[in-house]
Order: structure tokens, then sequence, then C-alpha cells
């Protein structure tokens, strides 16, 4: 089977992942999308997180009526910081019998010469890479193993969606309606924090 990893926070996952995966799952040849809940970036302050199960909880009931989606918690298991090939292998030697396909963003691919054994990575694995605004061209663009897509750019961000919690904001519209019951019902991002941009 074709399986797509959709890495990220998901802090909190919002309408924006949801539609881009049912963009890339319907005009790809991926059969799956796994959306990654990642415990720590690399690149990112741990500090902003909710925490680990939380987030996949919001997951799993975001994608709970869709059976092309599901949820993985692998890196959860994993040493922190987690890398995405070492991820990837991991997920390699677990289920053989799959092929799997690293899903980012376009930005993710200007800064993809500062992940870990990304020789590697594109060497062996497949890339889908949605589009981002203000990107330029970078010499992976027209590696053999990127595959560029034409996916509608919608700009909603997680970090939006708390700061405008954290402001007394109604964004239930930019949450699926379970996932927006929860965060309301346990009062998460309601306190002030510092932004990440």
């Amino acid at each position: 089977m074709n399986i797509g990893l959709y890495f990220g926070s998901f802090n909190p996952i919002h309408i924006g992942h949801l539609a881009l995966a049912n963009f890339i799952v319907e005009y790809t040849n991926l059969e799956q999308i796994w959306f990654v809940v990642s415990p720590q970036n690399p690149l990112k302050q741990r500090s902003q997180l909710l925490d680990d199960y939380q987030r996949l909880h919001l997951v799993n009931l975001a994608l709970r009526d869709f059976p092309k989606f599901r949820s993985c918690d692998v890196e959860f298991k994993m040493p922190k910081p987690s890398f995405t090939i070492d991820t990837l292998t991991y997920l390699h030697e677990q289920f053989p019998m799959h092929q799997f396909t690293l899903i980012m963003g376009e930005d993710n691919l200007g800064t993809l010469h500062k992940w870990k054994n990304f020789e590697l990575l594109l060497k062996n694995y497949k890339l889908i890479v949605y589009p981002r605004s203000n990107c330029t061209q970078t010499i992976f663009h027209s590696h053999p193993n990127v595959q560029l897509i034409n996916a509608p750019q919608i700009d909603i961000s997680s970090s939006f969606i708390r700061q405008s919690i954290a402001d007394g904001k109604d964004v239930q519209f930019f949450v699926p309606e379970k996932p927006w019951q929860y965060i309301s019902e346990m009062n998460f991002y309601k306190k002030p924090y510092k932004s990440e941009k």
C-alpha cells in the first residue's frame, strides 16, 4: 500500500491540515495518509506544545470518520528529538509491505539541506511537496523523487488558532467539530503565551 506520511505537531489539528490531506489522497497515487504526531521538532521550541497525547487525541477525534486517514504515534516511542529519516527507517522496517512517501510544504523543501541525512532521504523515499507562499526555487525542486503538486493554498496556522483562543476569539470553524469541542471543554490554549513567529 502507498502511504503518505504527514508529519506535524498538530498543535492543534485544523481544517487546513484535513483539506490538504484530502486533496493529496484524491489527486495522487497515495492510498492512505498517516498523520505522524511529532513530540518534538528539532527545529522548534517545545515550550508551546500541548501534551503529546492530548494532541494525538485531537488528531484521532478529527480523523475518526475518514478511513483513508489515520494517526501515527510512532515518534512517541523513539529517542528525542525525533528526526524524519530515523522515523522513516523504523516504519520501513516495521511495515515492509508498505511504500512510504513523505509529505511536506514547499517551505520545508527550502531547508531540507539542514535535515539529518537528507541525501539518504531523497535517495530512498519519494516526497510530495505542496505549495507555500513566498518560496523560492531550490536544487531540490527538480529532484526526480520530488513531486510538486498544485494543491490549494490554505493559509491557516495552528499558531493563529492558539493565539486567537488566547485572545478570546471564537475560531470554531477553523477546527474540526469534535476537536474543537474537546479544546473548549479542556480550556486548551486559553493562557496567554508568546507566539512562535
